[in-house]
């Protein structure tokens, strides 16, 4: 299951997106390896569409980058707030039509998806790159991976990564991330729950395929049974959670 998602049978490219689907597995990669996958304006939506049309057959989706980083993060170059071309600054609104709200579509978008994600990380995956790794609700870092969001160096505070990331690990690993600015190694992501493997370089790929491999085997509503139950589960007392448990596991086994 290489970078481009070669390994994959029907394979199409949406703006700087590739998506690639088969075996049960959905591949959505990140394409643009020369300046470390920085997300410019409309891949946020190509994203969120590309989530959004997933097969019936898919089972898991995979989130990837290619070359040597999984996302350095926006692309302030073309973001609405930029004045690099001596644009003027942006209404709110403008703001939340063309940024905010596109962003919280995609991230609301990884978390109904009635499928796991698992997103692949190699080098940099710095703030929107840090957020679309930790929204997924698995992550395989390489050794090198390495973990930031540094908004705060620019006064901006990164109040939508955090919301991807809140139930994800700690608020107080979010605010020191936020406030210290600080880099984590993929060990460290590991310590604090942000990553959940860890692997060189070199078995990142493979460790990913034996993941992909081992879930895509599974029947599909065991596959969605388990998904729904993550994502609804945590808001329910003790007593509701049992009971949905039960629900769900009664609903596949007298499914089949």
């Amino acid at each position: 299951m290489g970078a481009g998602g070669e390994s994959f049978g029907r394979e199409g490219r949406l703006s700087d997106i590739t998506v690639s689907t088969a075996g049960g597995a959905c591949r959505i990669g990140l394409n643009r390896p020369e300046c470390g996958n920085l997300v410019k304006a409309g891949m946020v939506e190509a994203l969120t569409n590309a989530l959004q049309s997933i097969g019936g057959d898919v089972k898991l989706v995979v989130v990837a980058g290619g070359g040597a980083d999984f996302c350095k993060g926006r692309d302030y170059q073309s973001a609405p707030e930029s004045a690099a071309s001596g644009r003027t600054a942006p209404s709110a609104l403008e703001i939340r039509e063309r940024m905010t709200g596109p962003m919280m579509t995609l991230y609301t978008a990884l978390r109904e998806l009635p499928v796991p994600t698992l997103s692949v990380v190699q080098g940099a995956a710095y703030g929107f790159g840090c957020a679309l790794a930790g929204a997924c609700d698995m992550t395989v870092a390489a050794e090198s991976a390495r973990f930031r969001l540094p908004e705060m160096g620019r006064g901006l505070p990164p109040t939508l990564a955090m919301s991807a990331l809140w139930d994800r690990i700690a608020p107080r690993t979010i605010g020191y991330l936020v406030y210290s600015t600080a880099e984590l190694t993929a060990l460290e992501a590991l310590a604090v729950g942000l990553a959940n493997a860890v692997v060189p370089d070199a078995d990142l790929e493979q460790r990913a395929a034996a993941l992909v491999d081992n879930v895509c085997k599974q029947p599909r509503d065991a596959v969605r049974a388990v998904k729904e139950y993550l994502r609804e589960a945590p808001a329910m007392p003790a007593a509701g959670r049992g009971g949905f448990g039960a629900s769900l596991f009664a609903g596949v086994l007298s499914s089949r």
